[in-house]
């Protein structure tokens, strides 16, 4: 899975690179349609640059990784669509268990996973059974994913347990509120990066990413590269973060 490092790469600080790295992959379908393409045709194309990422972090000691893969809005796509999507995410789990496991890289999923059809929790399951001793790279599908739904979800958790007596209301904080949510044992992104230009969140990691840095990119997805993603890196390295203080 190495390769050769590249001139920016070189410049990197390696205690300067980000613990966590969420990206929103956007841009497949018009990556597709500016091609005369089918829409699952970027989504295909998509896949590759998931691997390309997959194995940038790796080679970089990038501990976690979470991909914005599936939103709970896009169950509300094409029937056509959703039924594509889902079977290059069952093949794409099928194909790189091997490869997750041989490159010491640990698969997780966070998200209404339950709403996916049975073969594709059935891949899903398999690949995280296959790969959860590993310790390497942590990489996240975000699937079936809203932020607001896994909001509602903690509130509704912590609600109960303050109801039966397992938490006190006045011990509650922001360490409590983070233990309820699916990314839980995980740090906060320290680097959001969204493709194909749109300046928008699109409900992903709203508790989580509050004093993420944002790079947009107006590279489709597809088309969006190692050198790129160095690039931004490099970008991510130059800006001061303040917390909100001096």
């Amino acid at each position: 899975m190495s390769s050769k490092p590249s001139a920016v790469a070189a410049e990197l600080d390696p205690a300067r690179l980000p613990r966590h790295v969420a990206m929103i992959m956007d841009g497949n379908g018009r990556w597709a349609k500016s091609r005369l393409l089918n829409r699952v045709k970027g989504h295909e194309k998509g896949a590759d640059t998931v691997r390309a990422m997959v194995r940038a972090c790796r080679e970089l000691s990038i501990p976690y990784l979470t991909l914005y893969a599936f939103s709970t809005e896009n169950w509300l796509r094409p029937k056509s669509e959703v039924e594509a999507l889902m079977r290059l995410l069952q093949r794409f789990l099928r194909n790189e268990k091997t490869e997750l496991a041989d490159n010491n890289i640990r698969l997780h999923a966070i998200g209404e996973t339950e709403r996916l059809p049975q073969q594709v929790r059935t891949e899903l399951d398999a690949t995280m059974a296959a790969t959860r001793h590993n310790d390497g790279l942590t990489l996240t599908l975000a699937l079936s994913y809203g932020a607001r739904s896994e909001i509602l979800a903690m509130v509704r958790r912590v609600a109960g347990d303050v109801q039966s007596g397992k938490l006190a209301p006045g011990a509650i904080t922001d360490e409590t509120l983070a233990r309820y949510l699916y990314t839980a044992g995980m740090p906060d992104p320290d680097l959001l990066i969204r493709t194909s230009g749109e300046m928008r969140i699109s409900n992903f990691l709203l508790y989580q990413i509050a004093y993420s840095e944002i790079y947009v990119t107006p590279t489709y997805w597809p088309d969006f590269s190692k050198e790129e993603f160095l690039s931004i890196l490099e970008a991510y390295q130059e800006r001061e973060r303040r917390f909100g203080k001096v």
